[in-house]
C-alpha cells in the first residue's frame, strides 16, 4: 500500500533541503553524499540526515561504491528509487494512452487504444481510460513499481488548479470538470492525479528526455517553440530550459494563429488557423484520403508520398509552407531561434522539412538556423512521458510528505 501523506511535520527548512538534495540526485543521474553537501552548501551532517530520511521513505536508494572525488576515497553513490513511479495518462482525438514512468525517467510500460473521440462525452471515454490506468498499475506492480502519482494531458486549454478542460475543440468540450474523476485513475497514489495540456507535455518531454537534453546541442534548444502535430495543431514554449505557459497557461497556441486570413474555418471559431491547413485531416483530405483517422491513413500518406504520388507530396509540402509561416510569426513574437517538431510532423519529416524549410527562409531568413530545426525522436510517447515526468518532479518536490 502507498504511504499516506502527513503534511505539516517537517519544517519549511527541512523541506526545502530535501527537496534540495533530490534535485541533486536527479540532475546528476545520481551522487555521493559528499557530492551533494559540496554542491548544495549543506553540511555533510545535514545531508547525510536528510538521505536517512530519503532512503527511509523509499524514494531513494544506494547503489555501489562509488569515488566521490575527496582524495580517493570511496563514497557509497545514492540514486532515485526505480521501484517508485508515476502514471500518465493521454486522452487525444484519435486515441487513448496510458504509461509507466519509473523515477530514472524509464517508460516501463505504454499502451495505446485508437479511438475516434471527436463529440464523445467525457462519461463516454474516462471509464475506458481508467481500465487502461489500471491495467498500467497492475503492470507496475508486476515488475515492483509503486506508483506514487500521476497526471492526464488532454489536447486543449485547462485550468490546472480547478482541473477543468476549458476548451477542447477537437474532442467537443468545453468547461469539463475532472476532479471528480481524476483520483480514480490512481485511486491510492498519495500524492494524486493532476490535468495538464498535450502539448506543453510533449515540450517537457523534449526539454528533458529529447534535443533539451542532448548535451550536445543544449544551449541551442535552452529556449525553443515545440509544435506537435495531431488531429489539431499544440504548442508549447520553452524558456530558459523551463516551460512558459503564460498569465493564464495558455502561452504556445500556435495551432490557432492564422496563417491564411480566408482560409477554412476552424473548430475554434476562428478562419484559417494552421491547424486547419497542416494538421492530420487538413493533409489528408488535400492528399484526396479517406479520414478515418488511424494509424493506417498515416502509413497510406507515407507510401504515397515515398511513390511520388502528386497529390500527397503538394498536401505535404503545402503542410509545410503553412507550417513556416506560423513558426516565423510566432518566433519573431516569442524571440526564440530553435523550434522542435513533433507527432505527425516528426513522422512526415523527409516530406515535409524541404518545404518548411523554404517557408522560414522565405518569410525570416536567418531566424531559426539550419541545425536549429529539429524533429522529436520520441514518437507517440513524447506527452505521456512529459505528462509523468511532471508527476514526478512533483512527487519530489513534496517528498516532506513520505517523511515520518
Amino acid at each position: 500500500m502507498p504511504a499516506t501523506p502527513s503534511p505539516g511535520r517537517v519544517g519549511d527548512v527541512r523541506r526545502q533541503n530535501l527537496a534540495l538534495v533530490l534535485a541533486g540526485i536527479q540532475r546528476n543521474g545520481g551522487a555521493t553524499r559528499a557530492q551533494l553537501a559540496a554542491e548544495s552548501g549543506l553540511t555533510k551532517a545535514s545531508v547525510s540526515s536528510l538521505v536517512t530520511d530519503l532512503i527511509e521513505s523509499g524514494l531513494v536508494r544506494e547503489r555501489s561504491v562509488t569515488h566521490d572525488g575527496e582524495r580517493g576515497r570511496p563514497g557509497t553513490g545514492l540514486v532515485l528509487n526505480p521501484a517508485r513511479g508515476a502514471l500518465a495518462a493521454e486522452i487525444n482525438v484519435d486515441y487513448l494512452a496510458v504509461g509507466v514512468l519509473d523515477f530514472t525517467g524509464e517508460l516501463t510500460f505504454h499502451e495505446t487504444v485508437e479511438r475516434h473521440n471527436r463529440g464523445s462525452r467525457p462519461s463516454d471515454i474516462l471509464p475506458l481510460l481508467v481500465a487502461m490506468a489500471q491495467r498500467a498499475a497492475t503492470e507496475a506492480a508486476g515488475i515492483g513499481v509503486e506508483l506514487l502519482g500521476g497526471e492526464l494531458t488532454v489536447p486543449g486549454l485547462v485550468d490546472t488548479e480547478r482541473n477543468v478542460v476549458l476548451a477542447a475543440p477537437n474532442l467537443g468540450w468545453a468547461d469539463v470538470g475532472l476532479s471528480e474523476e481524476l483520483p480514480k485513475l490512481l485511486p491510492e497514489a498519495p500524492f494524486g492525479v493532476t490535468l495538464s495540456n498535450e502539448a506543453n507535455s510533449a515540450a517537457l518531454a523534449e526539454l528533458w528526455f529529447g534535443h533539451g537534453a542532448n548535451h550536445g546541442t543544449s544551449d541551442r534548444f535552452r529556449h525553443f517553440l515545440y509544435i506537435s502535430g495531431e488531429v489539431g495543431v499544440g504548442g508549447g514554449l520553452i524558456i530558459d530550459s523551463q516551460l512558459f505557459s503564460g498569465p493564464q497557461g495558455h502561452a504556445g497556441e500556435i495551432g490557432h494563429v492564422v496563417v491564411h486570413p480566408d482560409g477554412p474555418l476552424c473548430a475554434c471559431g476562428g478562419r484559417g488557423c494552421l491547424e486547419t491547413l497542416a494538421g492530420q485531416q487538413a493533409i489528408y483530405s488535400a492528399a484526396g484520403m479517406d479520414q478515418d483517422l488511424t494509424s493506417r491513413q498515416m502509413e497510406q500518406l507515407l507510401n504515397r508520398v515515398a511513390d511520388g504520388d502528386e497529390r500527397a507530396v503538394s498536401a505535404v509540402e503545402q503542410a509545410g509552407h503553412y507550417l513556416g509561416i506560423a513558426v516565423a510569426s510566432t518566433a519573431r513574437v516569442v524571440n526564440v531561434s530553435a523550434v522542435v517538431l513533433g507527432g505527425h510532423f516528426a513522422v512526415l519529416e523527409e516530406g515535409i522539412a524541404p518545404a518548411l524549410r523554404r517557408s522560414l527562409d522565405h518569410h525570416a531568413p536567418g531566424l531559426i538556423p539550419e541545425g536549429n530545426l529539429a524533429f522529436s525522436g520520441l514518437g507517440q510517447t513524447g506527452a505521456l512521458r512529459g505528462a509523468a515526468a511532471t508527476s514526478v518532479r512533483r512527487i519530489l518536490g513534496q517528498a516532506y510528505e513520505l517523511i515520518p
